[in-house]
């Protein structure tokens, strides 16, 4: 009897995966599918860094190879590897290994928070709360059973008819593996009250829903009952930059949808998302995306023109 190694398990799960993937996606970027929370990303060819503001969400790599970026820091992950955002950060993402036969395939699962809590519950972790943050984002090592849980969830694509009940009960096992794995203690500080991850995710909201207007640090750290120093000090272990740098990404992110997506030019974006100079606004935009507005745009614009018509000549589109 030949004995199958557990990294042969996994192997065999991911192509698994990868053969599925491939038949739910036509051509590249992010698909989503009829299961809300599941979704596929899929790349030909790869890329240099896309910046986008990431909400909590799971993503396993089934084939290639992507890395992402959180500040100053990589984290890079491959096939058999799963990364977790635990709350929403502005990160930015490539394609590392890829290629039209062996296109990159990501499989993506948005976490509800809700479920997650619920379950953290039910199975009876101490509630006690937790003073050391973690880094908001992580990477790890899937093992078998995640990814047969994660499997068995992606098949219900063939059989839609079962959809409605078996589901959820599979998206609840997904979680239940989060739970047990390596991370499991990054996971449920997710959603313990009063932890200081739970507390920081508060904050982060809190800056978004009034990310254009000016905010003092000392009003933050007063809303979710901590003081100044430690919400600073947890707030840069759970996301790698200050709140006022976070504030300032998120408004420099917004500035770019709006240039790429709507009629308006760049003194009119510094000014909707909260700048008070539109110089200053091009200069920090120019440092965090390598390129002024206009010129940024059009690169993006040229470079979404050319990934259509690659997609329009292929044989295979």
């Amino acid at each position: 009897m030949i004995e199958i190694s557990h990294s042969d398990v996994i192997a065999n799960q991911c192509q698994e995966l990868a053969t599925l993937v491939l038949r739910h996606t036509v051509g590249n970027g992010f698909h989503p599918t009829a299961i809300d929370q599941l979704g596929f990303g899929r790349s030909d060819t790869r890329s240099s860094g896309t910046y986008r503001m990431g909400e909590p969400r799971l993503s396993l790599v089934v084939q290639g190879k992507k890395e992402l970026m959180l500040g100053e820091e990589t984290y890079p992950y491959q096939a058999g590897q799963y990364q977790v955002l635990s709350v929403t950060l502005p990160i930015s993402g490539c394609v590392v290994e890829a290629t039209p036969d062996q296109p990159c395939l990501v499989l993506t699962l948005s976490l509800d928070l809700v479920q997650l809590c619920d379950l953290v519950a039910q199975m009876g972790f101490n509630s006690a709360k937790q003073e050391n943050s973690m880094r908001g984002l992580w990477v790890s090592n899937a093992d078998a059973m995640l990814i047969e849980s994660i499997l068995r969830l992606a098949k219900l694509l063939e059989t839609p008819q079962d959809m409605p009940i078996l589901a959820p009960m599979l998206l609840r096992e997904v979680y239940y593996r989060l739970l047990s794995g390596e991370q499991s203690e990054a996971v449920r500080q997710i959603v313990t009250s009063g932890s200081s991850m739970q507390r920081i995710a508060s904050a982060i909201q809190l800056i978004k829903a009034e990310f254009t207007r000016s905010m003092r640090v000392e009003d933050l750290a007063n809303q979710v009952n901590m003081s100044p120093s430690s919400f600073h000090q947890h707030f840069k272990e759970v996301t790698s930059m200050s709140p006022l740098q976070y504030q300032k990404q998120l408004r420099l992110l917004t500035a770019r949808q709006m240039l790429l997506f709507e009629n308006v030019d760049a003194t009119q974006a510094a000014y909707r998302v909260g700048y008070e100079s539109p110089s200053q606004f091009s200069r920090e935009y120019a440092r965090m995306f390598g390129a002024p507005p206009i010129r940024d745009i059009e690169r993006l614009r040229m470079g979404k023109r050319s990934r259509v018509l690659r997609a329009v000549e292929s044989p295979s589109a």
